[in-house]
């Protein structure tokens, strides 16, 4: 995409060959001249509305696939990429990577698998089998985290269950029993020591474990509706994928899944009128939708149907060691979702100090490296799992979500922040952030050579060359 122009030749060029024509022969089924068609190919003519409808005509051409096939995910996807301090002396500005996606996407998309294969810029995997959550999270990525047809079927099915009941989790089990012979026993803890949800298909039987909290357990109820009546739309987004390893297409149903049943719990239309009168208000959302905080937080990544987009936020999650156990950046192209360190600064990292306790921060990653959108406004809060038993470990994740600054003012969250005042000073991990005199570094940037000097100390014990 190029200034509101649509150039995807990659994408006209694989149909063509996958339905084994020429390029004459196509442009013949397409109205249009064998020089012209070669001219979209190369990206040297963007494609027409006319063309596009066209496509869709004549080769059962899907145009939401043009989001879903861009080179390496897109231009952000590549330039988060780029972003690692490997090639911080390359210096590729957007101008030369929208020449680069665009007359070379083959070789786009082979350095976007090259790289994520190896770790995203990291040692290669002893086991010689990379983590299947890699190609499962830039698949998610090349849709944005929102999967239309599974959103509208989604909410087709919440408003069948509205009019059968008021109580959502109750009119998910009704229909899970009349449909599906499928009745949910709730048992107690030590009846199901290890496990939160089983479906037991010898006895007909959802089991549900007594520890889940509501929101929970109609999530859970939600998750097997999904399994059983929106299989056919799910297999075919895991077969799309064309994912090497069972494991990542195990991961990826999951998320799908897990997908189809939040929107089930907070349908489409319904919960962007919702966020949009309270100002994203997510103890309001919570109550209303019958959610949790989590639940809440991953359905905001989701929000881009197209007519009807709310705001982009991205999403994290992590431990108190800081590992990532979720990340989306969904429509907000966000550099701190993908970087594989955060910096110390950010307040989500704070959150264990406050449990429960939503905290806002004004955060600014410009001067620490090329971070695309340099100001966002972020929110950070704990949540605790399910299933804790007396005397067994809790544990605790902080979830972070954040949206660019200047898209920020409806947020209720951000009533009395000057959107436009003092932010806070963050990077992208130390490693990868090229600010001087951080009285907080713990290393210099890897694109940096360490400079010692004797007789001088700074605020950071780290000084580095161009700083």
């Amino acid at each position: 995409m190029a200034e509101g122009k649509l150039f995807a030749g990659h994408v006209v060029r694989r149909l063509r060959r996958q339905s084994g024509l020429t390029q004459a022969a196509m442009a013949e089924m397409l109205d249009i001249s064998p020089s012209y068609l070669n001219l979209i190919e190369r990206n040297q003519r963007p494609l027409s509305a006319t063309l596009l409808l066209r496509l869709s005509e004549r080769f059962d051409f899907d145009p939401r696939q043009l989001a879903a096939n861009e080179p390496g995910g897109g231009a952000d996807a590549v330039r988060r990429r780029l972003a690692d301090p490997m090639f911080a002396d390359l210096e590729i500005d957007r101008g030369e990577l929208e020449e680069w996606l665009a007359g070379a996407p083959g070789g786009a998309e082979a350095f976007a698998r090259a790289y994520d294969r190896i770790g995203q810029g990291g040692p290669a995997p002893m086991s010689g089998e990379s983590d299947p959550a890699v190609p499962v999270r830039r698949e998610i990525e090349r849709w944005r985290n929102h999967f239309a047809d599974l959103d509208a079927a989604a909410e087709e099915v919440a408003d069948e269950l509205r009019l059968g009941a008021g109580d959502l989790y109750g009119a998910i089990a009704e229909r899970l029993r009349v449909r599906h012979q499928l009745s949910i026993r709730i048992l107690p803890a030590d009846v199901m020591p290890d496990l939160l949800r089983r479906l037991d298909l010898h006895a007909r039987q959802l089991q549900l474990s007594e520890l889940l909290d509501p929101a929970s357990r109609t999530f859970a109820a939600a998750f097997q509706l999904a399994q059983n009546e929106a299989r056919g739309g799910i297999e075919a987004l895991v077969k799309a994928a064309g994912f090497a390893t069972p494991a990542a297409e195990r991961l990826y149903r999951r998320h799908l899944t897990g997908y189809f049943a939040a929107a089930v719990m907070m349908p489409y239309a319904r919960f962007l009128r919702a966020c949009e009168a309270t100002g994203y208000d997510l103890e309001i959302l919570q109550r209303r939708f019958g959610a949790g905080f989590e639940q809440v937080a991953h359905r905001l990544t989701t929000l881009s149907r197209v007519g009807a987009r709310g705001l982009p936020f991205f999403m994290i999650r992590i431990d108190r060691a800081g590992q990532v156990s979720k990340r989306y950046a969904g429509a907000s192209a966000a550099a701190l979702v993908e970087a594989q360190a955060r910096c110390p600064l950010w307040r989500l990292h704070h959150a264990f100090d406050r449990p429960g306790t939503l905290t806002a921060q004004l955060v600014d990653l410009d001067g620490s490296g090329d971070a695309g959108v340099a100001r966002w406004f972020t929110m950070a809060r704990t949540v605790t799992p399910p299933g804790r038993r007396y005397g067994g470990v809790e544990a605790m994740f902080a979830i972070g979500l954040g949206v660019e600054a200047t898209l920020a003012a409806p947020l209720s969250a951000a009533r009395g922040i000057d959107l436009a005042g003092e932010a806070t000073p963050i990077g992208l991990g130390c490693r990868q952030c090229l600010r001087a005199d951080c009285p907080q570094r713990s290393a210099a940037p890897a694109a940096r050579a360490l400079l010692i000097n004797e007789r001088e100390r700074r605020m950071s014990a780290f000084t580095f060359a161009g700083d």
